[in-house]
Protein backbone atom coordinates (compact mmCIF):
# COMPACT_ATOMS: atom_id res chain seq x y z
CA UNK A 1 0.00 0.00 0.00
CA UNK A 2 2.93 2.73 1.06
CA UNK A 3 4.34 1.59 -2.57
CA UNK A 4 1.04 2.32 -4.10
CA UNK A 5 0.87 5.93 -2.06
CA UNK A 6 4.42 6.75 -3.08
CA UNK A 7 3.87 5.79 -7.02
CA UNK A 8 0.31 8.17 -7.33
CA UNK A 9 1.81 10.60 -4.76
CA UNK A 10 2.01 13.95 -7.20
CA UNK A 11 5.34 15.58 -7.25
CA UNK A 12 6.20 18.70 -5.58
CA UNK A 13 6.78 20.36 -8.75
CA UNK A 14 3.04 19.67 -9.79
CA UNK A 15 1.20 20.45 -6.86
CA UNK A 16 2.83 23.81 -6.22
CA UNK A 17 3.68 24.97 -10.04
CA UNK A 18 0.68 27.72 -9.86
CA UNK A 19 3.06 29.00 -6.95
CA UNK A 20 5.68 28.78 -9.05
CA UNK A 21 3.84 30.83 -11.71
CA UNK A 22 3.08 33.36 -9.36
CA UNK A 23 7.16 33.60 -8.34
CA UNK A 24 8.23 34.06 -11.21
CA UNK A 25 5.04 35.96 -13.09
CA UNK A 26 6.47 38.65 -10.13
CA UNK A 27 10.22 38.52 -10.97
CA UNK A 28 9.06 39.43 -14.66
CA UNK A 29 6.73 41.72 -13.65
CA UNK A 30 9.77 43.69 -11.69
CA UNK A 31 11.77 43.87 -14.99
CA UNK A 32 9.07 44.75 -17.36
CA UNK A 33 8.14 47.42 -15.11
CA UNK A 34 11.69 48.81 -14.54
CA UNK A 35 11.98 49.16 -18.41
CA UNK A 36 9.43 52.26 -18.38
CA UNK A 37 9.46 52.92 -14.44
CA UNK A 38 12.60 55.32 -14.43
CA UNK A 39 10.73 57.35 -17.48
CA UNK A 40 8.86 59.85 -15.96
CA UNK A 41 10.84 59.70 -13.12
CA UNK A 42 13.96 60.66 -15.25
CA UNK A 43 13.25 64.65 -15.03
CA UNK A 44 13.66 64.45 -11.22
CA UNK A 45 16.55 62.28 -11.39
CA UNK A 46 18.51 64.79 -13.14
CA UNK A 47 17.60 67.95 -11.10
CA UNK A 48 17.99 66.03 -7.67
CA UNK A 49 22.11 64.46 -9.33
CA UNK A 50 22.82 67.24 -10.95
CA UNK A 51 22.89 65.25 -14.45
CA UNK A 52 23.72 66.45 -17.80
CA UNK A 53 21.37 65.97 -20.83
CA UNK A 54 23.89 63.57 -22.40
CA UNK A 55 24.21 61.62 -19.43
CA UNK A 56 20.61 61.28 -18.97
CA UNK A 57 19.85 59.48 -22.06
CA UNK A 58 22.50 57.16 -20.04
CA UNK A 59 20.29 56.08 -17.64
CA UNK A 60 17.71 54.12 -20.25
CA UNK A 61 20.42 52.85 -22.41
CA UNK A 62 22.94 51.59 -20.17
CA UNK A 63 19.96 49.30 -18.46
CA UNK A 64 18.87 48.52 -22.10
CA UNK A 65 22.76 47.27 -23.15
CA UNK A 66 23.27 45.58 -19.72
CA UNK A 67 19.64 43.92 -20.40
CA UNK A 68 19.60 43.45 -24.38
CA UNK A 69 23.29 42.21 -24.60
CA UNK A 70 23.39 39.35 -22.22
CA UNK A 71 20.49 37.69 -22.21
CA UNK A 72 22.03 34.48 -24.26
CA UNK A 73 24.44 34.42 -21.89
CA UNK A 74 21.75 34.87 -19.14
CA UNK A 75 19.83 32.17 -21.13
CA UNK A 76 22.93 29.03 -21.26
CA UNK A 77 23.96 29.83 -17.35
CA UNK A 78 20.42 29.61 -16.51
CA UNK A 79 20.57 25.66 -18.45
CA UNK A 80 24.00 25.32 -16.45
CA UNK A 81 23.72 26.39 -12.90
CA UNK A 82 19.42 25.38 -12.68
CA UNK A 83 16.33 27.53 -13.06
CA UNK A 84 16.13 28.02 -9.24
CA UNK A 85 19.55 28.90 -8.35
CA UNK A 86 19.14 31.77 -11.84
CA UNK A 87 16.29 32.92 -10.31
CA UNK A 88 17.92 33.58 -6.78
CA UNK A 89 20.65 35.11 -7.57
CA UNK A 90 18.94 37.42 -10.41
CA UNK A 91 16.49 38.62 -7.90
CA UNK A 92 18.85 39.13 -5.13
CA UNK A 93 21.07 40.89 -7.58
CA UNK A 94 18.57 42.67 -9.30
CA UNK A 95 17.24 44.03 -5.98
CA UNK A 96 20.94 45.05 -4.89
CA UNK A 97 21.29 47.06 -7.75
CA UNK A 98 17.87 48.95 -7.31
CA UNK A 99 18.93 49.74 -3.66
CA UNK A 100 21.98 50.71 -5.14
CA UNK A 101 20.36 53.57 -7.52
CA UNK A 102 18.25 54.80 -5.43
CA UNK A 103 20.62 55.69 -3.26
CA UNK A 104 23.12 57.17 -5.47
CA UNK A 105 24.59 60.50 -4.40
CA UNK A 106 25.73 61.54 -8.11
CA UNK A 107 25.47 60.25 -11.67
CA UNK A 108 28.44 57.70 -11.46
CA UNK A 109 26.56 55.71 -9.13
CA UNK A 110 23.12 56.19 -10.41
CA UNK A 111 24.49 54.14 -13.62
CA UNK A 112 26.05 51.77 -12.08
CA UNK A 113 23.57 50.52 -10.20
CA UNK A 114 21.11 51.09 -13.95
CA UNK A 115 23.94 48.62 -15.26
CA UNK A 116 23.73 46.32 -13.12
CA UNK A 117 19.56 45.70 -13.03
CA UNK A 118 20.07 45.05 -16.59
CA UNK A 119 23.09 42.27 -16.04
CA UNK A 120 20.87 40.65 -13.44
CA UNK A 121 17.58 40.87 -15.25
CA UNK A 122 19.51 39.30 -18.42
CA UNK A 123 19.91 36.00 -15.69
CA UNK A 124 16.23 36.21 -14.33
CA UNK A 125 14.06 36.23 -17.60
CA UNK A 126 15.64 33.65 -19.24
CA UNK A 127 14.93 31.12 -15.91
CA UNK A 128 10.85 32.76 -15.88
CA UNK A 129 10.37 31.19 -18.85
CA UNK A 130 12.30 28.09 -18.63
CA UNK A 131 10.14 27.14 -15.59
CA UNK A 132 7.44 27.79 -17.22
CA UNK A 133 7.70 25.68 -19.95
CA UNK A 134 8.95 23.04 -17.45
CA UNK A 135 6.20 23.32 -14.81
CA UNK A 136 3.18 23.36 -17.45
CA UNK A 137 4.06 20.45 -20.34
CA UNK A 138 0.23 19.40 -20.65
CA UNK A 139 -1.25 21.54 -23.51
CA UNK A 140 -4.39 23.11 -21.40
CA UNK A 141 -2.66 24.09 -18.79
CA UNK A 142 0.33 25.89 -20.12
CA UNK A 143 -2.27 28.39 -22.06
CA UNK A 144 -3.66 29.14 -19.30
CA UNK A 145 -0.10 29.20 -17.92
CA UNK A 146 1.63 31.64 -20.42
CA UNK A 147 -1.62 33.45 -20.62
CA UNK A 148 -1.16 35.31 -16.94
CA UNK A 149 2.52 35.44 -17.91
CA UNK A 150 1.63 36.85 -21.31
CA UNK A 151 -0.41 39.59 -19.10
CA UNK A 152 1.89 40.52 -16.81
CA UNK A 153 4.36 41.28 -19.38
CA UNK A 154 2.52 42.81 -21.33
CA UNK A 155 0.46 45.41 -18.69
CA UNK A 156 4.24 45.66 -17.35
CA UNK A 157 5.00 48.89 -19.35
CA UNK A 158 1.63 50.69 -18.69
CA UNK A 159 1.86 49.55 -14.81
CA UNK A 160 5.48 51.10 -14.98
CA UNK A 161 4.41 54.27 -16.17
CA UNK A 162 1.86 54.90 -13.79
CA UNK A 163 3.67 54.03 -10.65
CA UNK A 164 6.60 56.19 -11.91
CA UNK A 165 3.78 58.82 -12.16
CA UNK A 166 2.63 58.25 -8.93
CA UNK A 167 5.19 57.45 -6.58
CA UNK A 168 7.99 60.87 -7.83
CA UNK A 169 5.09 62.87 -7.63
CA UNK A 170 3.72 61.67 -4.31
CA UNK A 171 7.36 59.98 -2.87
CA UNK A 172 10.49 60.70 -4.45
CA UNK A 173 12.11 59.73 -7.93
CA UNK A 174 14.38 57.38 -5.55
CA UNK A 175 11.33 55.00 -4.62
CA UNK A 176 11.11 54.24 -8.81
CA UNK A 177 14.20 52.44 -7.68
CA UNK A 178 13.15 51.03 -4.00
CA UNK A 179 10.24 49.58 -4.75
CA UNK A 180 12.14 46.27 -6.69
CA UNK A 181 13.11 45.10 -2.74
CA UNK A 182 10.16 44.33 -1.98
CA UNK A 183 8.82 42.81 -5.22
CA UNK A 184 11.97 40.85 -5.00
CA UNK A 185 11.76 39.55 -1.63
CA UNK A 186 8.25 38.43 -2.01
CA UNK A 187 9.23 36.35 -5.73
CA UNK A 188 12.25 35.41 -3.92
CA UNK A 189 10.29 33.68 -1.30
CA UNK A 190 7.85 32.15 -4.00
CA UNK A 191 10.70 30.26 -5.65
CA UNK A 192 12.45 29.39 -2.13
CA UNK A 193 8.60 27.42 -1.84
CA UNK A 194 7.76 26.54 -5.09
CA UNK A 195 10.76 25.88 -7.88
CA UNK A 196 12.19 22.58 -6.67
CA UNK A 197 16.10 22.67 -7.16
CA UNK A 198 17.45 21.30 -10.75
CA UNK A 199 20.86 19.27 -10.81
CA UNK A 200 23.00 21.51 -12.77
CA UNK A 201 23.97 20.19 -16.70
CA UNK A 202 27.23 18.10 -16.42
CA UNK A 203 30.31 18.22 -18.67
CA UNK A 204 28.90 20.99 -20.56
CA UNK A 205 31.08 24.30 -20.88
CA UNK A 206 30.20 27.76 -21.57
CA UNK A 207 30.70 28.94 -25.04
CA UNK A 208 32.80 32.09 -23.91
CA UNK A 209 33.97 32.87 -27.47
CA UNK A 210 29.93 33.04 -28.66
CA UNK A 211 29.35 34.39 -25.17
CA UNK A 212 31.81 37.01 -25.82
CA UNK A 213 30.94 37.91 -29.28
CA UNK A 214 27.04 38.16 -29.01
CA UNK A 215 27.32 40.08 -25.88
CA UNK A 216 29.17 42.91 -27.89
CA UNK A 217 26.97 42.31 -31.15
CA UNK A 218 24.20 42.78 -29.63
CA UNK A 219 25.37 45.82 -27.02
CA UNK A 220 26.78 47.50 -30.37
CA UNK A 221 23.54 47.33 -32.04
CA UNK A 222 21.60 48.54 -29.40
CA UNK A 223 24.06 51.36 -28.96
CA UNK A 224 23.60 52.03 -32.40
CA UNK A 225 19.85 52.57 -32.68
CA UNK A 226 20.56 54.70 -29.55
CA UNK A 227 22.84 56.81 -31.17
CA UNK A 228 21.11 56.72 -34.41
CA UNK A 229 18.21 58.30 -32.19
CA UNK A 230 19.86 61.14 -30.44
CA UNK A 231 23.08 61.99 -33.14
CA UNK A 232 20.94 60.79 -35.94
CA UNK A 233 22.56 58.32 -38.80
CA UNK A 234 25.06 59.88 -40.21
CA UNK A 235 26.95 60.39 -37.41
CA UNK A 236 30.07 58.45 -37.02
CA UNK A 237 29.33 56.74 -33.89
CA UNK A 238 25.43 55.58 -35.37
CA UNK A 239 27.02 53.61 -38.29
CA UNK A 240 30.35 52.26 -37.15
CA UNK A 241 28.20 50.91 -34.24
CA UNK A 242 25.74 49.23 -36.00
CA UNK A 243 28.64 47.91 -38.81
CA UNK A 244 30.33 46.49 -35.81
CA UNK A 245 27.06 44.91 -33.91
CA UNK A 246 26.42 43.39 -37.31
CA UNK A 247 30.02 41.85 -38.08
CA UNK A 248 30.09 40.57 -34.49
CA UNK A 249 27.00 38.75 -34.85
CA UNK A 250 27.80 37.10 -37.93
CA UNK A 251 30.82 36.18 -36.41
CA UNK A 252 29.11 34.56 -33.29
CA UNK A 253 26.60 32.46 -35.62
CA UNK A 254 29.35 31.23 -37.77
CA UNK A 255 31.03 29.82 -34.28
CA UNK A 256 28.20 28.58 -33.43
CA UNK A 257 28.22 26.15 -36.24
CA UNK A 258 31.89 24.69 -34.87
CA UNK A 259 31.48 24.91 -31.33
CA UNK A 260 30.62 21.70 -28.91
CA UNK A 261 28.31 23.50 -26.30
CA UNK A 262 27.38 26.48 -28.14
CA UNK A 263 25.74 29.32 -26.78
CA UNK A 264 22.69 29.63 -29.04
CA UNK A 265 22.11 25.85 -30.61
CA UNK A 266 21.38 26.80 -34.51
CA UNK A 267 18.81 24.22 -33.88
CA UNK A 268 16.64 26.52 -31.85
CA UNK A 269 16.24 29.20 -34.61
CA UNK A 270 15.91 26.78 -37.12
CA UNK A 271 12.66 25.20 -36.09
CA UNK A 272 10.16 27.11 -38.52
CA UNK A 273 7.38 28.09 -35.65
CA UNK A 274 9.80 29.40 -33.21
CA UNK A 275 11.81 31.21 -35.87
CA UNK A 276 8.34 32.84 -36.91
CA UNK A 277 7.86 33.52 -33.16
CA UNK A 278 10.88 35.14 -33.12
CA UNK A 279 10.52 37.53 -35.91
CA UNK A 280 6.58 38.44 -34.54
CA UNK A 281 8.10 39.20 -30.97
CA UNK A 282 10.57 41.61 -32.95
CA UNK A 283 7.85 43.15 -35.08
CA UNK A 284 5.34 43.44 -31.54
CA UNK A 285 8.68 45.90 -30.19
CA UNK A 286 8.08 48.21 -33.02
CA UNK A 287 4.95 48.47 -33.08
CA UNK A 288 4.75 48.56 -28.98
CA UNK A 289 7.52 51.20 -28.94
CA UNK A 290 5.10 53.36 -31.35
CA UNK A 291 2.08 53.29 -29.13
CA UNK A 292 3.67 53.52 -25.46
CA UNK A 293 7.00 56.48 -27.35
CA UNK A 294 4.58 58.46 -29.08
CA UNK A 295 1.13 58.89 -26.84
CA UNK A 296 3.17 59.38 -23.80
CA UNK A 297 4.81 62.67 -25.82
CA UNK A 298 1.22 63.18 -27.40
CA UNK A 299 -0.64 63.25 -23.80
CA UNK A 300 1.98 65.02 -21.66
CA UNK A 301 3.72 67.88 -23.88
CA UNK A 302 0.58 68.18 -26.36
CA UNK A 303 -2.59 67.39 -24.14
CA UNK A 304 -0.43 68.88 -20.87
CA UNK A 305 -1.67 65.66 -18.57
CA UNK A 306 0.03 65.39 -15.61
CA UNK A 307 2.27 62.14 -14.90
CA UNK A 308 -0.70 60.49 -12.98
CA UNK A 309 -3.37 61.49 -15.79
CA UNK A 310 -0.88 60.04 -18.51
CA UNK A 311 -0.30 56.84 -16.95
CA UNK A 312 -4.53 56.45 -15.80
CA UNK A 313 -4.76 56.66 -20.05
CA UNK A 314 -3.16 54.09 -20.77
CA UNK A 315 -4.98 51.69 -18.63
CA UNK A 316 -7.38 50.63 -21.51
CA UNK A 317 -3.95 49.07 -22.83
CA UNK A 318 -4.52 46.83 -20.14
CA UNK A 319 -8.10 46.08 -20.65
CA UNK A 320 -7.06 45.28 -24.31
CA UNK A 321 -4.15 42.92 -23.11
CA UNK A 322 -6.38 40.83 -20.60
CA UNK A 323 -8.82 40.41 -23.22
CA UNK A 324 -6.23 39.11 -25.80
CA UNK A 325 -5.04 37.25 -23.18
CA UNK A 326 -7.65 35.50 -21.96
CA UNK A 327 -9.28 34.60 -25.92
CA UNK A 328 -6.18 33.12 -27.16
CA UNK A 329 -4.78 31.34 -24.11
CA UNK A 330 -8.00 28.95 -24.89
CA UNK A 331 -7.10 28.49 -28.46
CA UNK A 332 -3.31 27.96 -27.85
CA UNK A 333 -3.65 23.95 -27.75
CA UNK A 334 -5.91 23.89 -31.11
CA UNK A 335 -5.10 26.30 -33.47
CA UNK A 336 -1.71 26.49 -35.63
CA UNK A 337 1.18 28.66 -34.81
CA UNK A 338 0.39 31.31 -37.66
CA UNK A 339 -3.29 31.01 -37.13
CA UNK A 340 -2.66 32.72 -33.63
CA UNK A 341 -0.07 35.40 -34.79
CA UNK A 342 -1.01 36.75 -37.62
CA UNK A 343 -4.11 38.19 -36.71
CA UNK A 344 -2.85 39.37 -33.41
CA UNK A 345 -0.03 41.66 -35.28
CA UNK A 346 -2.94 42.40 -37.63
CA UNK A 347 -4.37 43.94 -34.38
CA UNK A 348 -1.76 45.60 -33.99
CA UNK A 349 -1.23 47.15 -37.18
CA UNK A 350 -5.04 48.47 -37.02
CA UNK A 351 -4.28 50.54 -33.81
CA UNK A 352 -1.37 51.95 -35.14
CA UNK A 353 -3.33 53.11 -38.15
CA UNK A 354 -5.71 55.10 -36.25
CA UNK A 355 -2.75 57.02 -35.13
CA UNK A 356 -2.43 58.61 -38.67
CA UNK A 357 -6.07 60.41 -37.42
CA UNK A 358 -4.71 61.99 -34.19
CA UNK A 359 -5.17 65.69 -34.01
CA UNK A 360 -3.86 68.00 -31.02
CA UNK A 361 -7.67 68.43 -29.88
CA UNK A 362 -8.22 65.02 -30.79
CA UNK A 363 -10.85 63.17 -28.18
CA UNK A 364 -9.56 60.99 -25.47
CA UNK A 365 -12.44 58.45 -25.82
CA UNK A 366 -13.24 58.12 -29.42
CA UNK A 367 -9.91 58.69 -31.14
CA UNK A 368 -7.07 57.92 -28.11
CA UNK A 369 -8.86 55.20 -26.00
CA UNK A 370 -9.20 52.61 -28.87
CA UNK A 371 -5.60 52.76 -30.09
CA UNK A 372 -4.69 51.63 -26.49
CA UNK A 373 -7.23 48.67 -26.60
CA UNK A 374 -6.31 47.83 -30.25
CA UNK A 375 -2.66 47.63 -29.38
CA UNK A 376 -3.03 46.02 -26.13
CA UNK A 377 -5.76 43.55 -27.78
CA UNK A 378 -3.20 42.28 -30.33
CA UNK A 379 -0.38 42.23 -27.76
CA UNK A 380 -1.52 39.83 -25.33
CA UNK A 381 -2.34 37.88 -28.39
CA UNK A 382 0.58 37.85 -29.70
CA UNK A 383 2.86 37.38 -26.53
CA UNK A 384 1.18 34.60 -25.25
CA UNK A 385 1.60 32.30 -28.46
CA UNK A 386 4.70 33.70 -29.18
CA UNK A 387 6.27 32.57 -25.76
CA UNK A 388 4.73 29.20 -25.56
CA UNK A 389 5.62 28.22 -29.02
CA UNK A 390 9.38 29.74 -28.29
CA UNK A 391 9.88 26.96 -25.17
CA UNK A 392 7.80 24.21 -26.44
CA UNK A 393 9.92 21.00 -26.92
CA UNK A 394 12.66 22.68 -26.28
CA UNK A 395 14.18 20.65 -22.90
CA UNK A 396 17.67 21.30 -22.08
CA UNK A 397 17.69 24.63 -23.90
CA UNK A 398 14.44 25.85 -23.13
CA UNK A 399 16.13 29.05 -21.23
CA UNK A 400 18.44 30.35 -24.21
CA UNK A 401 14.83 29.35 -26.05
CA UNK A 402 13.07 31.59 -23.72
CA UNK A 403 16.09 34.28 -23.95
CA UNK A 404 15.72 34.73 -27.45
CA UNK A 405 12.24 35.80 -27.16
CA UNK A 406 13.35 38.87 -24.79
CA UNK A 407 16.61 39.17 -27.38
CA UNK A 408 14.15 39.62 -29.84
CA UNK A 409 11.80 42.53 -28.51
CA UNK A 410 15.14 44.27 -26.91
CA UNK A 411 16.45 44.61 -30.63
CA UNK A 412 13.12 45.23 -32.06
CA UNK A 413 12.49 48.00 -29.28
CA UNK A 414 15.78 49.68 -30.00
CA UNK A 415 15.33 49.60 -34.03
CA UNK A 416 11.65 50.95 -33.31
CA UNK A 417 13.22 53.84 -31.19
CA UNK A 418 15.46 55.03 -33.88
CA UNK A 419 13.68 54.43 -37.01
CA UNK A 420 10.35 55.99 -35.91
CA UNK A 421 12.13 58.64 -33.99
CA UNK A 422 13.61 59.87 -37.02
CA UNK A 423 10.58 59.69 -39.09
CA UNK A 424 8.44 61.68 -36.48
CA UNK A 425 11.42 63.99 -36.18
CA UNK A 426 11.98 64.58 -39.54
CA UNK A 427 8.07 65.26 -40.24
CA UNK A 428 7.70 67.48 -37.39
CA UNK A 429 10.70 69.69 -38.70
CA UNK A 430 8.51 70.68 -41.32
CA UNK A 431 5.21 70.60 -40.02
CA UNK A 432 3.96 69.60 -35.95
CA UNK A 433 4.97 66.79 -33.59
CA UNK A 434 1.60 65.37 -34.15
CA UNK A 435 1.54 64.83 -37.66
CA UNK A 436 5.22 63.31 -37.03
CA UNK A 437 3.12 61.06 -34.57
CA UNK A 438 0.80 60.45 -37.54
CA UNK A 439 3.48 59.45 -40.27
CA UNK A 440 5.56 57.15 -37.97
CA UNK A 441 1.99 55.75 -36.62
CA UNK A 442 1.09 54.93 -39.93
CA UNK A 443 4.46 53.67 -41.40
CA UNK A 444 4.62 51.20 -38.07
CA UNK A 445 1.84 49.90 -39.13
CA UNK A 446 2.41 49.14 -42.51
CA UNK A 447 5.74 47.18 -41.28
CA UNK A 448 3.45 45.34 -38.77
CA UNK A 449 1.08 44.57 -42.44
CA UNK A 450 4.23 43.09 -43.99
CA UNK A 451 5.73 41.67 -40.87
CA UNK A 452 2.37 39.15 -40.52
CA UNK A 453 2.55 37.84 -43.86
CA UNK A 454 6.51 37.35 -43.30
CA UNK A 455 4.81 35.48 -39.90
CA UNK A 456 2.71 33.55 -42.25
CA UNK A 457 5.42 31.89 -44.86
CA UNK A 458 7.70 31.44 -42.19
CA UNK A 459 5.38 29.21 -39.94
CA UNK A 460 5.01 26.99 -42.50
CA UNK A 461 2.66 24.14 -41.58
CA UNK A 462 4.84 21.27 -42.88
CA UNK A 463 6.53 22.09 -40.06
CA UNK A 464 5.81 19.30 -37.09
CA UNK A 465 2.59 19.53 -35.11
CA UNK A 466 2.43 22.23 -32.64
CA UNK A 467 1.64 19.64 -29.62
CA UNK A 468 3.96 17.51 -30.98
CA UNK A 469 6.82 19.49 -31.39
CA UNK A 470 10.51 18.35 -30.56
CA UNK A 471 13.54 19.85 -31.05
CA UNK A 472 16.51 17.70 -32.19
CA UNK A 473 18.96 16.03 -28.99
CA UNK A 474 21.79 17.97 -27.44
CA UNK A 475 24.23 15.56 -29.24
CA UNK A 476 22.83 16.20 -33.01
CA UNK A 477 25.38 17.83 -35.02
CA UNK A 478 25.08 20.76 -36.94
Amino acid sequence: MSELKTQIAPSPVLTRRWWALGAVATAQLMVGIDLTIVNIALPSMQQDLGLSDPSRQWVITLFALGYGGLLLLGGRMSDLIGRRRALLIGLTGFALASALGGAATGGAMLLTGRVLQGVFGALLTPAVLATLAASFPAPEERGKAFGIYGAVMGSASGLGILAGGVLTEYLDWRWSMYVNLPIAALAAAGVLYAVPPVQRTSGVRVDVLGALLATTGLMAVVFGFGRAESNGWSAPATYVSLAAGVALLAAFLAVQTRVASPLLPLRVVRDRKRGASYLAVFSLAIGMFAALFFLTFYLQTVRHYSPIRAGLSFLPLTVGLMVGVRAVSRLLAKASVRALICPGLLTIAAGLALLGLLRPDSNYWLQVMPVFLLVGLGTGWVLVTANSTATLGAGADSAVAGAMVMTSQQVGASVGTALLSTVAGTVAAHSDAVHGFNVAGVGAAGFLCVAAVAVYAVASERSPDHSRWKLPSRSTRL
